[in-house]
């Protein structure tokens, strides 16, 4: 059993802890209620492969301790004292892109996925079963997949906004094939399947996606790509 104990980790773990940590995936908690924080900590630290950076609960300082500590997944509160967490997230993406997001809410409501979407958030999971999902939540941010259903993601992405900014010109047909298919929720192995390639083939087609897109999900890039018109969304097929 590690030593490590929640409410060590509500403090943050001190620089040089962190620094051993560097091949585990490291995890930032923003959430204002104690409880529910100290519930995500424990099971977080029974993983291996992971452990808790920081903890914050505003959006002020979560913008502090991300910069600070650099997490690679932030479970992120929707709402907080001083903001709403698409704010925060938004914050922190700006500064280092590279943090993945995801988002804790209540319910999911449309109008808060959609702008949890567009400030670049990996997905969501709920707040009454965040604690057994966190872990799934975590790994599967951190390899850049969409926390989302394929039903949710085809409701919501009708309603991002467009924002033109003339990226994806240089995007092949194959890649515009796959990144289609990304956008009905499928999984790599899914599309390998059914544009006949090797899974290898494809996580290839998806880091070229993501780099012309300057995109760093599968979300992200399924988000860029519906605000520049690079996906039809008045075509039926797309649709699961």
């Amino acid at each position: 059993m590690r030593t490590t104990n929640a409410r060590k980790r509500l403090n943050e773990l001190p620089e040089s802890e962190a620094a051993e940590a560097r091949t585990q995936i490291k995890v930032m908690v923003v959430d204002d209620h104690q409880l529910l924080t100290e519930s995500l900590l424990m099971v977080l630290e029974e993983e291996s492969d992971m452990t808790v950076v920081a903890t914050a609960a505003s959006v002020a300082e979560a913008r502090l301790k991300a910069r600070r500590y650099l997490p690679d997944v932030v479970l992120m509160d929707y709402r907080l004292p001083d903001g709403l967490g698409t704010d925060a997230a938004r914050f922190i993406r700006e500064e280092n892109p590279d943090i993945k997001i995801v988002m804790l809410t209540g319910f999911p409501d449309d109008a808060i996925l959609v702008a949890a979407i567009e400030a670049g958030c990996s997905g969501y999971i709920t707040k009454d079963s965040a604690v057994g999902e966190a872990i799934s939540a975590v790994r599967a941010a951190h390899a850049g997949e969409a926390l989302i259903s394929p039903a949710m993601l085809a409701r919501l992405l009708p309603k991002l906004r467009r924002d033109y900014r003339g990226v994806g010109s240089s995007l092949t047909d194959r890649e515009r094939e796959v990144l289609n298919l990304l956008a009905q929720g499928s999984q790599n192995s899914t599309v390998a399947d059914q544009l006949f390639l090797s899974v290898n083939t494809v996580r290839k087609h998806v880091q070229s996606i993501l780099s012309k897109l300057g995109a760093h999900s599968k979300l992200e890039a399924v988000a860029v790509a519906v605000r520049e018109g690079i996906i039809d969304l008045s075509d039926d097929s797309r649709r699961p």
